[in-house]
């Protein structure tokens, strides 16, 4: 059995650079020289039969080849990892994740005390970032990324849709005697008019004409900046109201409309699929479904 395993060595080398897209970032984690670790690369590839990378100026990238061996490597090397750690707790103390920020704001950092409470001996380590993060190169264990659900390399399960309807704060709506039909919205500033969920919601609502080509197509950078500046009464905003249930049950915003549209977009919870059956990635993803649809926010299938 043990003709068919190429060297140890060999493959370490290749779960690390395959991990790092980068051989001398590989050699420093094991603490051998570039030429040591290209060496082995080169032995592996000579062993199977072909090229593993393709090297680029500063970095590799995995051939076909080496893509179909990366996937189950990894997954070994993690399974020893998990086993080893588990014998002094290391690897299920600190849970990384990255998270959007308009998911992270309005929802995970309202709720994610909860997961503490429930899982004392996991600590959370949460960064927001809307970048798509690379698993082979960050220590993240868990993402939460908007899209379509169709990255390569993680398994992506859908946790909520994504949806928009207009929404301003009740002085606003107040000042001109109230929004009764859509062209009411017309009457006020519109925060980032140039964003597409306006023309598409518009023309859900029956008014495919609007042009709003000459109002001023300021942008926040982020929808928990535009309902802030919603709810200051500084215009209004096209939103996703499920984030917005406190702000609306307060008084600090309205949904003059009913019309909420759907984007093509979802949130997803990412990882590595080599690491779904870690178990400080299993306890989260239980616990964020079950929130999820403990208040009545969790996607079901159409």
């Amino acid at each position: 059995m043990t003709k068919a395993l190429p060297p140890l060595a060999a493959i370490r080398v290749f779960e690390a650079a395959a991990r790092h897209g980068n051989f001398t970032k590989a050699a420093e984690e094991l603490g051998m020289t570039q030429a040591a670790a290209s060496y082995q690369i080169k032995v592996l590839e000579e062993r199977v039969g072909g090229p593993l990378f393709l090297r680029q100026p500063g970095r590799v990238e995995l051939t076909e080849l080496g893509k179909a061996l990366a996937l189950p490597t990894t997954d070994a090397f993690d399974t020893l990892r998990n086993a080893y750690g588990a014998l002094n707790g290391e690897q299920n103390t600190t849970l990384s994740i990255t998270a959007v920020h308009t998911f992270t704001g309005q929802w995970l950092a309202r709720s994610l005390g909860g997961f503490q409470v429930a899982n004392p001996e996991v600590a959370v380590r949460l960064r927001t970032s809307d970048q798509i993060v690379d698993f082979n190169r960050e220590e993240v264990d868990l993402g939460i990324r908007v899209g379509l659900g169709n990255w390569p390399g993680v398994k992506a399960e859908k946790l909520l849709s994504v949806t928009f309807s207009p929404m301003l704060s009740p002085e606003l709506a107040n000042s001109i005697g109230g929004i009764n039909e859509p062209p009411d919205l017309l009457k006020l500033p519109l925060i980032d008019a140039g964003d597409r969920w306006w023309a598409a919601w518009f023309t859900a609502a029956g008014f495919a004409d609007v042009d709003l080509s000459d109002r001023p197509h300021s942008q926040y950078g982020s929808q928990v900046l535009e309902a802030n500046a919603a709810m200051a009464g500084q215009g209004v905003a096209v939103l996703s109201p499920e984030y917005y249930r406190q702000e609306v049950a307060a008084g600090r915003l309205v949904q003059p409309f009913e019309l909420t549209c759907r984007d093509e977009m979802s949130v997803w919870l990412v990882y590595p699929e080599a690491r779904r059956n870690v178990p400080k990635i299993r306890l989260f993803r239980d616990w964020i479904f079950a929130e999820l649809e403990r208040t009545g926010l969790l996607s079901r299938p159409s």
